[in-house]
């Protein structure tokens, strides 16, 4: 049974300084009208949120919001009434979530009403969904409109021909749009000065999910990992406060580090590391607090995850370039997980089992969400035959609390970590009958 008064999570100074972000963000978004700001709404991975500065607008991401609202478990009702007015139970969670808080008023995430944007900006990186969810917002808005498509990796690389079409779109296409909308002339320099920000600040949160290759890991990669992502990936990459946040971040788990400490979960330190686990994809946000409480009770570290990667690969050694800066975005845009093929994604989750010393891969498969769902099957067997390693399934769903049961996902994650105690058993009799 879930507890009705949880205690207070335990936060760090980082995550202060990120949710006191967060509230500026939404506060700039509530005054934007009163105060002449021009809005932009666009979506996490590959989001342009450089240039987006550069013509002094503000950053709303339907995403963001929908997972803030599950986080303070509003989604259920918005996602019911999306589906009264003819959304689909199999239409993605994040989009009902959205639609449906429209529906009752657009209330943000925190009680207030959130601006219509002047511009939709779409940055199409893997996800059908994405463009779907864009017409039902042009249609509601009736606003500008600016489409970014960046070529799918179908063959696991990026070409230069691939960069060259995402520029010629973004000086012909993106700019001027911007431009129109903002009143607000480019200037190339402004957003070289944005990039550096971004790469000194990608730069520390590389240092940060790298962390956890040391035992014990001081980090959380998937629980404690969205926290760490939050800022690169939305409203505040390319701004001084992001740069901070990870200047932060990172001394506070080089203190972890040096200590030999594991992670911070919502209890406080997690004293003892059981389990090592690269997870593939995103959590369920409307138990999130839950479902975290359920690994490390078992002393479960998630030590990598796919899905702090859904905003960019940043551990690849990608860094966004102010001496190449529209190259720089469109080399973004193409190289983020989702927009990657089954073959790469395998490949870098292979890659991950065996850098961060993992005892096995644990797949988060969500009910609603095509772009990590579609081909996890073949992707839990490849690791399986690859690594030797045990791998497991269990389901939740985004933002709607129906598809979140607590008893059946608890239950097969102790069945997962049983067969892992089975499986290290069985190498050690191995290792001494050799």
């Amino acid at each position: 049974m879930t507890n009705p008064n949880p205690s207070p999570a335990i936060k760090d100074s980082s995550m202060l300084k990120q949710k006191a972000m967060i509230a500026g963000n939404y506060g700039k978004l509530e005054t934007a009208a009163a105060d002449g700001r021009k809005v932009a709404a666009t979506f996490v991975p590959g989001n342009l949120n450089e240039l987006i500065m550069c013509f002094d607008m503000l950053n709303n991401l339907p995403e963001i919001n929908a997972i803030q609202n599950g986080m303070r478990k509003k989604t259920g009702g918005y996602i019911m009434e999306a589906e009264k007015r003819g959304h689909s139970e199999d239409v993605c969670t994040y989009v009902k979530a959205d639609l449906g808080m429209i529906a009752k008023g657009n209330i943000g995430p925190d009680g207030q009403k959130l601006p219509d944007p002047d511009l939709l900006l779409l940055s199409y990186t893997g996800c059908f969904t994405f463009m779907k969810w864009f017409e039902l917002l042009r249609a509601q808005y009736k606003c500008e409109t600016a489409m970014l498509h960046v070529p799918y990796q179908g063959d696991g690389k990026i070409t230069k021909t691939m960069v060259s079409y995402v520029v010629k779109q973004l000086k012909e296409e993106v700019i001027p749009k911007l431009e129109r909308v903002s009143g607000v002339a480019f200037d190339i320099d402004r957003l070289r000065e944005n990039l550096a920000r971004s790469a000194r600040a990608e730069e520390d949160l590389v240092w940060v999910l790298e962390s956890a290759k040391a035992r014990p890991s001081p980090i959380d990669a998937y629980f404690g990992g969205v926290y760490y992502i939050g800022p690169i990936f939305t409203a505040f990459r390319g701004t001084e406060d992001a740069v901070e946040y990870y200047r932060l971040l990172r001394a506070e788990i080089g203190e972890r580090l040096a200590r030999g400490q594991g992670p911070v979960t919502p209890a406080g330190d997690m004293p003892d590391e059981r389990y090592r686990l690269v997870v593939e994809g995103p959590p369920n946000w409307t138990s999130f607090r839950e479902f975290w409480k359920m690994f490390y009770d078992e002393g479960a570290v998630v030590v990598a995850s796919t899905y702090s990667k859904v905003g960019g690969l940043y551990d690849l050694g990608f860094r966004h370039d102010p001496d190449r800066p529209l190259e720089s975005l469109a080399e973004y845009c193409l190289g983020c997980y989702t927009n990657r093929n089954l073959p790469a994604r395998i490949d870098l989750i292979a890659q991950y089992m065996e850098e961060y010393q993992a005892d096995g891969l644990l797949i988060n498969s969500i009910k609603s969400c095509n772009s990590f769902s579609a081909g996890q099957l073949l992707v839990l067997r490849e690791i399986e035959r690859r690594t030797g390693k045990p791998a497991a399934f269990i389901e939740s769903d985004l933002v709607d609390p129906r598809y979140f049961s607590p008893a059946n996902i608890k239950n097969r994650l102790e069945s997962y970590f049983q067969m892992v105690d089975q499986r290290r058993a069985g190498s050690k009799s191995a290792a001494r009958a050799a």
